[in-house]
């Protein structure tokens, strides 16, 4: 399993580089037309850094039912379906002695399901399944470069969490700097807290990045707009941002 970074074939890891160039095959989660970017993108890291033959094992990833109201046993259930479609590729695609990569958006320890997902199918037992874990640079990391800030102030935490989280308990009034990723519904336009200012960054890395940085309550209006009219050209968005509460 390998972390690819946020969107720029440049951001691999010199690790990375070295592993991709030992593989055999390469699984690829498809999820589907709107998100074709983000395959093509393996496929040209693939190309730039695997010399040797090797095939490309494409798995049309399960949809994920995003309404219900048990939101993590739909979870449970599209980490179970994915398993179901992984194991079989292994089983009946994949040759003994075979070096299988998967590359993963950012890193694999940051909101991905993919080691939650080979755990499953390492615990069935019925594909001889060993993994490595090369770590990636996350949007995060990107997001703080664009913007030339840190995370954290002198001595002080820094708090991730989703858009899900941040809607239903707003702003943490203890921290200063929370990092937000997997937003669906722009739970940053529901905050009033005046003394807040946003770092967010959509398509990091990717030659369609959008920046925008300020107090939140003048520039939240803009980027809720922004989110509308790129999801609508792509077809997909995936954004992340800093929230940081000024102190006087």
């Amino acid at each position: 399993m390998i972390g690819i970074g946020s969107g720029d074939p440049e951001q691999l890891t010199l690790q990375a580089v070295r592993v991709l160039s030992g593989l055999d095959v390469v699984l690829v989660l498809d999820k589907g037309e709107a998100k074709s970017e983000l395959v093509d993108l393996r496929h040209e890291i693939c190309s730039r850094h695997i010399a040797r033959p090797y095939r490309v094992l494409t798995v049309t990833d399960p949809e994920r039912d995003r309404a219900a109201a048990d939101y993590p046993g739909a979870v449970r259930d599209w980490y179970d379906a994915r398993a179901d479609l992984i194991e079989a590729a292994l089983r009946d695609e994949v040759s003994p002695g075979e070096n299988v990569g998967i590359l993963v958006w950012g890193d694999p320890a940051l909101y991905d399901s993919t080691l939650r997902v080979l755990d499953r199918v390492q615990q069935r037992g019925t594909v001889e399944l060993t993994h490595e874990v090369i770590p990636g640079i996350t949007s995060l990391q990107t997001l703080a470069a664009r913007h030339r800030v840190t995370f954290t102030g002198v001595g002080a935490p820094v708090h991730v969490t989703t858009g899900r989280r941040l809607a239903a308990e707003g702003m943490p009034a203890e921290l200063d700097d929370v990092l937000v990723m997997l937003d669906g519904s722009a739970a940053f336009a529901g905050l009033d807290d005046p003394d807040l200012d946003i770092y967010w960054g959509a398509y990091l890395g990717m030659p369609g990045e959008v920046l925008v940085a300020g107090d939140l309550q003048e520039r939240k209006a803009e980027i809720v707009a922004l989110r509308a009219e790129h999801r609508e050209r792509h077809g997909w968005i995936m954004d992340s941002y800093l929230l940081h509460r000024r102190r006087a």
